[in-house]
């Protein structure tokens, strides 16, 4: 059989339909676009512009972010990281009271677009509601997960408790938003507005000032007593219905409508949100919601039969986006994030399985103080060999423990019932401070390999400059300059990844692999059960790589079944992670040092 890996995006988007990535009706021309995304710690600025008939990525301005105290005002953040980007380019993007020149000027002043993203500020604290434990109120929970939230309630109406004992919840929760899910089309109403009266006492039992958004996406047959119960007591807005049949769960559907709540949310919490939601025209995205937008397009034009996973480690949260043919999964958890919340890793997890991904001797003690001055300093970086061994144990784990949790919302038809292994995906995306600013490659691919263990055949791609929510949202304004840039050099290829799968003694050979370049060039490799191999090719070269099986193994065919494979050189080759899936790690420290100094000696670092 035939594969093609490697081939990122600059072999697709000159036939695309820019629609795919559109969520307005038409393509809005613009010469220069300016892309503000304000992280928890880290504000940047990213300009783009048309160089030689093309969209590209020219510099971006970063400054620390300044929505926390003591300023609380995210706008002298994004004005610091602006005169960053004035520095670097030399091109004037504001007036002299600080307000954005757009469009641009006659004499190369401004832009001509502007785009904003945001995973700053605290989790929003949601209630979810919903008819039925296990299907509208886990709906309503999924719906959660797609932003940056943690969940301080819930209600059903099968929890048992007294209708003044699900006020007295919310009331103690304080909640930002309440999620309110249940009903099918056509279904029966009157459950749904007893629960609508327990949410409507409660919001009007709050002081003045605290009263909750409430998101209602369920029947919309009460549409009309949502308002009339809600809509003088909490700020209502009503979605389509994210059940609208019980086996049917819709997400998407409501995504745009919780990206607005989140944008008001902020806009309340946050000094001028509001304002820099105006430069953007009302066009503030949650970070996450942009980043998922993009894995979602990406699963449009590779391969069909597999998935596109987009992974953004940072301090607010870890973020997975899984989509399979438009259809997209995401996952934003902030007790994974490498910020503030970090500590609350340890409530989802025993220090155990973060220390047995370390390679130098650490105490557990030493690796709880990290986490906890890591949460007291989010800006910081790893100053010494095991600051770095810390950090990157945490970052593995945190990505592992997200995959775990997005993976139960994948359909059967995805994972092929089999458990705890990674459905065949292409490519892999990946973004995140800990990710880009390892000192060498071969660190960031081991930590991917190590956290998602891939299966099959895979392309690994970094965003090193942090670009792919800045694009998701540029997107609206502009589909064409997110597709070039997507398909220029901007993101990097790690490399196409092969990984079988199979059980055999450590040691044993489970593959062969023929490496052919243009030029005839031949490599040949014995992979044995246990090892990582590196097969060396120029980054951007093509070449055929033929895989022969031993002992049953799969690598993405079917047991034993060999393939031919076209793939691209990315920078560290063509990489086979023969390990094993399940990972398992060595239980003495100091073995799992020597295996990781002798694979990144095969990665080259």
């Amino acid at each position: 059989m035939e594969f093609r890996a490697g081939f990122i995006v600059a072999d697709h988007f000159r036939t695309l339909d820019p629609s795919y990535f559109m969520m307005t009706s038409s393509i809005v021309t613009a010469d220069s676009l300016l892309a503000i995304d304000i992280g928890t710690v880290t504000t940047r600025a990213m300009l783009f512009d048309v160089i030689g008939g093309s969209y590209r990525f020219i510099a971006a301005g970063t400054a620390n972010t300044t929505t926390a105290s003591p300023m609380q005002d995210a706008g002298e953040g994004v004005r610091q990281a602006l005169k960053k980007l004035e520095e670097i380019t030399g091109r004037l993007l504001t007036t002299s009271d600080e307000n954005l020149i757009i469009p641009s000027q006659n004499d190369g002043a401004g832009v001509d677009a502007f785009a904003l993203t945001m995973s700053a500020g605290p989790p929003l604290k949601i209630v979810a509601v919903g008819l039925l434990e296990n299907i509208s109120l886990e709906s309503a929970k999924h719906l959660a997960e797609n932003t940056y939230s943690r969940i301080v309630e819930t209600v059903s109406l099968n929890d048992r408790r007294q209708p003044s004992q699900r006020i007295d919840a919310i009331l103690q929760a304080r909640p930002d938003l309440i999620i309110i899910a249940g009903g099918i089309e056509g279904g029966a109403t009157l459950s749904i507005q007893n629960l609508l009266e327990a949410v409507g006492l409660a919001s009007f039992l709050l002081p003045k000032g605290q009263q909750p958004h409430v998101l209602f996406s369920g029947n919309q047959a009460v549409h009309k007593e949502v308002n009339e119960t809600l809509g003088s007591v909490a700020n209502v807005h009503v979605a389509p219905n994210i059940r609208p049949a019980l086996e049917v769960e819709q997400l998407a559907h409501v995504q745009p409508q919780l990206a607005q709540v989140f944008k008001r949310i902020r806009g309340q919490q946050i000094h001028s949100v509001t304002e820099l939601d105006e430069w953007a025209q009302g066009r503030l995205l949650p970070t996450s919601t942009a980043f998922g937008r993009v894995t979602r397009f990406l699963s449009k034009i590779y391969d069909p039969a597999k998935g596109v996973l987009g992974v953004d480690i940072g301090a607010s949260a870890t973020t997975l986006s899984a989509a399979f043919q438009g259809d997209a999964f995401i996952g934003v958890y902030p007790e994974f994030g490498l910020g503030e919340h970090l500590p609350q890793i340890l409530r989802h997890t025993k220090i155990e399985t973060i220390t047995r991904w370390l390679t130098v001797k650490v105490s557990e003690n030493t690796v709880r103080d990290y986490i906890y001055n890591k949460a007291a300093y989010p800006a910081s970086i790893p100053a010494t060999v095991e600051d770095l061994d810390i950090e990157q144990a945490i970052t593995r784990q945190a990505i592992r423990m997200a995959l775990f949790k997005i993976s139960r919302s994948f359909p059967e038809k995805v994972t092929g019932g089999r458990t705890g292994l990674l459905p065949g995906f292409e490519p892999i995306l990946a973004t995140g401070s800990s990710l880009t600013a390892a000192p060498k490659l071969g660190q960031t691919m081991l930590m991917l390999l190590d956290s998602l263990q891939p299966t099959g055949i895979t392309t690994i791609l970094l965003d090193k400059n942090h670009l792919i929510s800045a694009l998701g949202a540029a997107a609206d304004i502009n589909p064409i300059l997110a597709i070039q840039v997507l398909g220029s050099n901007t993101i990097l290829n790690l490399g196409t990844v092969i990984s079988p799968v199979g059980i055999a003694r450590s040691g044993i050979p489970i593959l062969r692999a023929k490496l052919t370049q243009e030029d005839g060039t031949e490599t040949n490799a014995e992979v044995k059960n246990g090892a990582i191999e590196v097969l060396a090719l120029p980054q951007g070269a093509t070449a055929t790589l033929r895989l022969q099986p031993l002992h049953r193994f799969d690598v993405g065919m079917g047991p034993g079944r060999s393939s031919r494979v076209q793939v691209v050189g990315g920078a560290l080759g063509v990489i086979i992670d023969a390990r094993g899936r399940p990972l398992t790690t060595h239980a003495d420290v100091d073995r799992r040092g020597e295996l990781y100094k002798k694979w990144l000696w095969t990665f080259g670092s």
